[in-house]
């Protein structure tokens, strides 16, 4: 499985990078970057920010 970040819906609001900060942050510049990647380990997490994102931006994919 792979994150996946809808660029049109995300308006770099960092919850997520609060939630699951080993895979995503925001950069010097307020936007989004995120690791499509993530260890099994972190699983937790990345759902809490898929949860946490206002708009729903973030997605797992096969």
């Amino acid at each position: 499985m792979k994150i996946f970040v809808d660029r049109v819906k995300c308006q770099n609001h960092g919850q997520c990078a609060i939630s699951a900060p080993t895979n995503f942050e925001l950069d010097s510049d307020g936007e989004l970057q995120y690791q499509e990647s993530f260890d099994e380990e972190n699983i937790d997490d990345i759902e809490d920010a898929i949860d946490s994102c206002p708009l729903q931006a973030i997605t797992l994919k096969s």
